[in-house]
């Protein structure tokens, strides 16, 4: 098994990704009037949003996708994954430069790039960026029904996706590409952002954990400034558990998928999981770390 790792997470985000250095509020106000709202000074004298508050998380995500990737409509419940957008971007920017390995490092672009998204969630948002950055076509395959009629919704109504990203309903929890990947059906790479916490307690001490960096009290109930159902937080067994899963599945995939891969949250998770895909039989891994922030994440990658 080749396995090769970026165990230096790169302290910035990717040189493709649009959203290196601040948020510019000014031109975001003008895209979106109604961020203006949550926009005020901070104690450093620049303008920024608060963090911790659900709403401005989600005006700041519309002006984003309005401004740099023309959605024009992105609704979704108060309950849903509201996701941090420039982490995103760098997740499909990294899955880019995998895919021009091949290419003689020219990045392939357009429809015939097709994509399969484990989890898409109602906010739809790497079908949005890998498609509107690179016209790769993607299908998205979800747990939960309330989440695809939102995420199928905002495709709607954004003509530029209609044609080109689709959300599939998996039927069995137990399953992540059975059901999904249809007999004869190829995909250039697969990609995940998989539910890393074990159980709904774990999540909210996660989420108590992000408000107190943010310098907000955690007393009582705390509200998540990025949501989540419980499939997008939690899984039994945590994203060992789910990506191990995945490797397993993967096998009985392996001639319709030129790449797998997933995020992978916590670093001693990598251990075992190299294990299964030297056990599986993987001929090439790839790990991939980044740092947005305060935040250190990976992308592992394998193939047959």
């Amino acid at each position: 098994m080749k396995n090769t790792k970026s165990d230096t997470p790169q302290k910035t985000l990717h040189p493709r990704n649009k959203h290196n250095g601040n948020y510019d509020f000014k031109t975001l106000t003008e895209t979106l009037p109604e961020l203006a709202s949550f926009v005020a000074v901070n104690k450093f004298g620049n303008e920024s949003i608060d963090f911790a508050n659900p709403d401005a998380i989600r005006a700041l995500n519309k002006a984003l996708l309005k401004q740099f990737y023309n959605i024009g409509y992105w609704e979704l419940p108060k309950t849903n994954l509201c996701p941090p957008i420039p982490g995103r971007a760098d997740y499909i920017h990294h899955i880019a430069d995998i895919l021009a390995e091949e290419s003689n490092g020219e990045i392939p672009t357009g429809n015939q790039i097709r994509v399969l998204d484990i989890g898409t969630g109602a906010n739809c948002i790497y079908p949005i960026i890998g498609h509107q950055e690179y016209g790769w076509e993607f299908v998205g395959s979800e747990i939960d029904k309330p989440a695809k009629l939102t995420a199928e919704n905002i495709i709607n109504h954004n003509p530029e996706l209609k044609n080109s990203v689709s959300i599939r309903l998996q039927e069995n929890k137990r399953n992540i590409f059975k059901g999904i990947i249809q007999p004869d059906e190829y995909f250039d790479t697969t990609i995940c952002n998989p539910p890393f916490h074990n159980s709904r307690e774990e999540a909210t001490k996660g989420t108590q954990r992000k408000l107190k960096n943010l310098g907000k009290a955690t007393e009582g109930k705390p509200v998540l400034n990025f949501s989540g159902q419980n499939n997008e937080l939690w899984y039994e067994g945590g994203e060992l558990a789910f990506i191990t899963n995945m490797i397993f599945e993967s096998v009985h995939f392996q001639k319709q998928c030129k790449w797998f891969s997933s995020l992978v949250s916590k670093k001693e998770n990598l251990k075992p999981l190299y294990s299964v895909l030297k056990r599986v039989k993987a001929t090439e891994v790839k790990t991939i770390s980044m740092e947005q922030g305060n935040k250190i994440t990976r992308i592992l990658v394998w193939r047959f």
